[in-house]
């Protein structure tokens, strides 16, 4: 409780609150890990399936994963995690989320400042032609096909051997060295370069409050206040302290 304690008045005394969430956040909403066991990539190898130049070579088979990535992430809610970050901005703070994510659920949550690191899934884009679509307009028990060249759509989600968008990467930068609290929950920050924004905010010295099932590690070595558990219960627990509830 005491480290919940020094976490919320961090909270509290900060204006400007940078988070990094990774797939943690979301697994309380249904959406497993891919990377764990029984994920999606212990099915589908994803430099097999994920990568874009299997993407270019293959889309058939690729959508063949696709199609059951897009069962795992339909109809999915924020829940209490999410929920908290809301409230955060709610009271007054500059709340930047930066996901790992491509499931939408910190948009659907209402934080107005969301950078979808890897994109998001229910956007489609035609990598031939350049045209976009929603994946609402289509029904998957057939491939969605690019109205204009025919090509098969892909999620514009970042593809293993696809570049971060600039602009993104950019902004979560500034935004990882220009807080007052820098948050990770969530994620190990192990995927590159999203696993750089941690590092931009230590070398700043700005504190980093870590939630997570486990250390990881960045615990020790970027000194984080490190709260363990469930995102659902220590947000529930930090928003509590933060309001004095």
């Amino acid at each position: 409780m005491e480290k919940i304690k020094k976490a919320a008045e961090l909270i509290k005394n900060s204006k400007n609150i940078t988070v990094l969430t990774g797939a943690g956040i979301s697994v309380e909403s249904g959406i497993p890990d891919f990377r764990s066991a029984g994920g999606l990539w212990s099915k589908y190898d994803p430099f097999e399936y994920a990568h874009i130049d299997s993407f270019r070579k293959d889309p058939y088979k690729v959508w063949k994963m696709l199609k059951e990535m897009h069962q795992i992430l339909q109809g999915k809610k924020p829940n209490r995690a999410h929920i908290a970050l809301k409230e955060l901005e709610d009271l007054g703070k500059n709340v930047v989320i930066i996901t790992q994510n491509i499931d939408k659920l910190h948009t659907l949550a209402g934080n107005s400042i969301v950078y979808e690191y890897h994109g998001v899934w229910d956007k489609l884009i035609c990598i031939k032609c350049g045209n976009e679509d929603s994946i609402e307009n289509y029904r998957l028990d057939e491939i969605p096909h690019c109205e204009k060249c025919n090509f098969p759509y892909k999620p514009d989600v970042v593809f293993f051997g696809e570049p971060i968008d600039h602009e993104i990467m950019q902004k979560s930068n500034e935004a990882a060295e220009n807080c007052d609290v820098f948050m990770v929950i969530g994620t190990s920050a192990q995927v590159y370069p999203a696993a750089f924004l941690p590092n931009l905010a230590y070398r700043k010295g700005i504190p980093i409050i870590e939630v997570n099932l486990e250390s990881t590690p960045l615990t020790s070595s970027l000194n984080t206040i490190f709260l363990q558990g469930k995102a659902t219960e220590i947000m529930d627990k930090l928003i509590k302290e933060v309001t004095n509830e």
